[in-house]
């Protein structure tokens, strides 16, 4: 019998969109479910808020936009953020991407409530030392003391919290990314032997994520008159300063280097197709998600030498690793990995699976958050309390 972490009790995940909860964390909020906790998910609505409440979560939609720059609006956001905490009265929530993790911690702290901050990645603020920046670290410094926890993907993000004094080293945590469920994500045992060769690249449509640097690649490949093909998967991001335009996009599919094939609710059927997964990445990652995946896949993928990507690819085992922004380099190793023989890029996808079932399987994330659920509980109401016992019950359960 699966034995609840506590009585009654209601955890909340806040973050920018419904699409990342749902992408990103179900599997935590269904294992969550499924002891008889109550799921709150506080996220702006699209397309995936009736998912997650047809999965059992209370949705509660919240309006902010995560790049935005207005101190006014994002005072606003506090606020609300604070009314409906004090509404909801969860017992603990769980903070995603810049703005929750700032003005979420600060609500929280200010209603009491225990939290805990997961820094998802750097992403575009800290991409340059300018005057966002020096106001980005001094909001993370001032809201984050009052975390129970900061959590990071990668030990490069939690190194630059350290260095720029951001959060103590006590209250950090390092998670091997935020896992992938590798039941979900299983190879077909079928490869694309014939022709043309194709590589396949997923993410969102960001000039950082590299999509221009595969472009260029895919145009160094084309003049050497390979039969190859370039797919490229994803979603444009509003307003977002660092997008790619759908003009660049349209002149790549002109020019015959890039088919763009939208958005894919399901990637893997895309990744089944794929002899090779390209990630030119030269954005603050976490960990990729799409390299996981694909790794999960047994397919061997082609990165950078960048913070998150090189955690999922090792160079010669599971791929190849090249140089950060350099078309020609990577171009190289394209053309290394179409001209490898098959048994070498099976090979590279058997070892890449592994990897990804020692160190990022969603089981080792999801006994991340119990454990800090556990302890948070018996930390902050006391053992002695309802959700101390109970959670000392359940640790000698789990």
């Amino acid at each position: 019998m699966q034995s609840p972490i506590a009585p009654n009790k209601t955890i909340a995940f806040v973050s920018n969109s419904s699409w990342s909860v749902f992408n990103f964390r179900l599997d935590v909020i269904r294992w969550l479910l499924k002891r008889d906790v109550k799921v709150l998910v506080f996220a702006p609505s699209d397309d995936y808020a009736p998912r997650l409440v047809a999965a059992g979560c209370q949705f509660i939609e919240i309006d902010f936009n995560n790049k935005g720059e207005n101190p006014l609006k994002d005072y606003i956001f506090y606020r609300n953020l604070r009314k409906l905490y004090r509404q909801y009265r969860p017992d603990f929530i769980f903070h995603y991407v810049a703005k929750p993790n700032i003005y979420g911690s600060l609500a929280a702290a200010a209603e009491k409530i225990p939290s805990v901050a997961v820094i998802t990645g750097l992403g575009y603020p800290f991409a340059k030392r300018n005057a966002l920046f020096l106001i980005i670290r001094s909001l993370y410094k001032k809201a984050l003391r009052h975390a129970s926890e900061v959590w990071f993907l990668n030990n490069e993000d939690a190194k630059v919290f350290i260095t720029e004094k951001i959060v103590p080293i006590s209250k950090m945590k390092v998670l091997p990314g935020e896992g992938v469920n590798t039941k979900h994500f299983a190879p077909s045992g079928e490869e694309n032997n014939g022709e043309p060769f194709h590589f396949l690249m997923s993410t969102r449509l960001l000039k950082s994520k590299g999509i221009g640097l595969y472009a260029d690649a895919a145009r160094i490949l084309k003049k050497k008159n390979y039969n190859v093909s370039f797919s490229l998967i994803g979603f444009f991001e509003k307003n977002h300063p660092d997008s790619i335009s759908h003009d660049d996009l349209n002149k790549w599919e002109k020019e015959g280097l890039i088919s763009y094939l939208g958005f894919a609710d399901d990637v893997r059927p895309f990744l089944q197709k794929a002899n090779c997964i390209v990630f030119p990445s030269f954005y603050n990652e976490g960990v990729p998600r799409c390299l996981m995946e694909a790794a999960s896949m047994e397919k061997p993928a082609i990165t950078s030498f960048n913070r998150g990507c090189k955690e999922v690819v090792l160079n010669n085992s599971n791929g190849y690793i090249c140089n950060l922004n350099d078309p020609f380099d990577l171009a190289d190793k394209m053309e290394k990995m179409l001209n490898a023989p098959p048994e070498e890029r099976q090979r590279m996808g058997r070892n890449g699976r592994q990897l990804v079932l020692k160190k990022f399987d969603i089981c080792k994330i999801i006994e991340e958050y119990s454990n800090t659920l556990i302890s948070a509980f018996e930390n902050h109401y006391g053992s002695n309390s309802q959700y101390g016992r109970a959670a000392e019950d359940y640790r000698g359960r789990i």
